[in-house]
C-alpha cells in the first residue's frame, strides 16, 4: 500500500503561509529545497490542490532546461516533471494543464474515494507540496500517512494557519531533527 505523505514549511507560530496568503514570507533555504527534492526521489505520484497546482506548473515545467537556474532547482523540476500528478479541482480543465497534459483531474466531492484507491495500487509514494485546504481535508479524513514538518526560524504573527481540521487528529513522531546546514527542523509524524 502507498503512503500520502505531506510535506510543508511552518513556522514556529503555526502558520502555512504569511498574511495575505504570502508563501514567500515563509523562510526560505537550501535545505528545504535538498529535502524536497529527497522526498520527490521517493514519490511516484504528485497530489495537489488547484492553486498549488497552477503555481507549480507555471514555474516547474522550464526550470529543468534553464542553464542560470541552481541546479538544485534544475533537479526538482525534472522529478517533479517525471511524476504522475493528479490534481483535486472542480474548475482545472484538460486545456490548462499544458505542459503537464497527462494530469488527471478529480473532483473535490470523488477526492476521498480517488485517494484511496491511489493508495491500494503499488509504487512509490503519493506525495503533497502546499496544497493547504487538500491536505488538512484528507489528514481528517485519515488518507494522509505522515505529515513531514519543516519549521522555520521566523515568527509571522499571522497568515495562514497550518492546521484547519474538521476534527482532532493523532500524530505519533516518527523524527525530529535539524537540517544540515540549516536552522530549520524536520518533524516527521505518522498519523
Amino acid at each position: 500500500m502507498r503512503k500520502v505523505v505531506v510535506t510543508n514549511i511552518v513556522t514556529p507560530d503555526g502558520y502555512f503561509e504569511g498574511p495575505g496568503k504570502d508563501f514567500m514570507a515563509m523562510p526560505e533555504e537550501d535545505a528545504f529545497d535538498d529535502y524536497n527534492a529527497e522526498r520527490l526521489r521517493a514519490a511516484g505520484t504528485l497530489l495537489l490542490g488547484r492553486v498549488t497546482y497552477e503555481g507549480a506548473n507555471a514555474f516547474w515545467p522550464g526550470v529543468a532546461g534553464d542553464p542560470t537556474a541552481p541546479a538544485g532547482l534544475r533537479e526538482m523540476s525534472r522529478l517533479i516533471n517525471a511524476l504522475d500528478k493528479v490534481v483535486v479541482s472542480d474548475s482545472l480543465t484538460p486545456e490548462r494543464t499544458a505542459p503537464w497534459h497527462d494530469t488527471r483531474i478529480v473532483q473535490r466531492a470523488a477526492a476521498h474515494e480517488a485517494v484511496a484507491a491511489l493508495k491500494q495500487r503499488p509504487g512509490r509514494d503519493i506525495l503533497i507540496f502546499g496544497s493547504h485546504v487538500l491536505w488538512n481535508d484528507l489528514l481528517t479524513h485519515g488518507l494522509v500517512d505522515e505529515l513531514h514538518l519543516m519549521v522555520g526560524p521566523k515568527v509571522l504573527g499571522g497568515g495562514t494557519p497550518a492546521f484547519e481540521l474538521a476534527a482532532p487528529v493523532s500524530l505519533r513522531l516518527l523524527e525530529a531533527r535539524p537540517l544540515p546546514y540549516s536552522q530549520l527542523v524536520l518533524i516527521r509524524y505518522a498519523v
